[in-house]
């Protein structure tokens, strides 16, 4: 069921002390446990929008649930339960304002890489290509064309930071960072997933051309954290519009990139407002990619 309220903060439902505020996830402390809530916050170019775009975080946070629960068969995740009924009244104090935009997670000590999977040569690994014929170190054939599939994904790891930009690294600064092992198993790991989502995507009329992990450790076994194959951690192209040496308009906050590039806003202040139907149609595109997905209905 959609909502028609646009959540910019669960802080008002949630009786628990907060520990971190992202961008778009707000994370709280429940003792044995997390509770990770997502909001409808909106961020471009390093800045958090207004107004929140409704139902952003119910889809963000349903689709997540949706794969985790498919890939779970393959890779533990830190899932615990999204039943709101087990919270309410005590830790969340309004059933509806909450209902699928939360989970409950085991802790994990993070892993500070973000493991990126590129199944084809678009976005940041085109214009490094361009620059250098490699992407994070690792050399590629000449006279790829952009949007090129690759023969085989490519794993492009990059170091978390909390303050500002990951910064992209190659494989062998990876195996410094956090071990030979560690890196080859991360990187299997990440390509196994890739590979399980990109063949439902196909089946689904949608091409999955990257995405990001997080994983953490718990009692020394890795697992899925975070969020796992949402518009914000992966980058969907409907097949339909897929075609070489242009811009792919990719299923996510585009309408939101797209205003903002051509609004003339310097990018250096606190922009403007966006407009309604800016909104509207962001927060259609976050409805449509987790139904077409999930093949269900918020």
């Amino acid at each position: 069921m959609s909502s028609s309220k646009a959540i910019s903060s669960a802080q008002p439902y949630v009786k628990a002390p907060l520990l971190y505020k992202g961008k778009v996830r707000e994370l709280f402390d429940l003792g044995e446990h997390y509770l990770i809530a997502v909001t409808d916050r909106i961020s471009a170019f390093d800045y958090v929008l207004s107004p929140a775009v409704p139902d952003k975080g119910n889809a963000l946070n349903s689709l997540s649930l949706f794969w985790f629960e498919q890939t779970a068969g393959i890779m533990p995740n830190h899932v615990v339960h999204a039943d709101v009924d087990r919270l309410y009244p005590e830790v969340i104090t309004d059933r509806e304002a909450m209902k699928d935009r939360f989970m409950v997670t085991r802790k994990a000590e993070r892993i500070d890489i973000e493991c990126v999977v590129r199944g084809y040569i678009t976005g940041g690994g085109w214009r490094q290509y361009q620059q250098t014929g490699e992407i994070n170190g690792r050399k590629l054939p000449e006279g790829m064309r952009k949007n090129e599939r690759f023969e085989k994904p490519i794993f492009t790891p990059a170091a978390k930071n909390d303050v500002g930009h990951d910064e992209d690294i190659s494989i062998e600064r990876m195996k410094e960072l956090v071990g030979a092992e560690l890196t080859e198993q991360l990187e299997q790991k990440s390509i196994m997933l890739y590979e399980f989502a990109r063949k439902l995507c196909e089946e689904r009329g949608i091409i999955l051309a990257d995405t990001k992990f997080e994983f953490g450790l718990i009692d020394g076994e890795i697992i899925l954290i975070d969020e796992i194959f949402t518009p914000d951690s992966s980058r969907f192209w409907a097949k339909e519009n897929y075609a070489f040496d242009i811009e792919i308009d990719s299923m996510d906050k585009e309408p939101v990139r797209t205003y903002l590039s051509n609004s003339g806003w310097d990018k250096n202040s606190e922009p403007d407002p966006l407009p309604d139907h800016v909104v509207e149609e962001t927060s259609r595109r976050y409805l449509d990619i987790y139904k077409r997905l999930a093949q269900a209905n918020l």
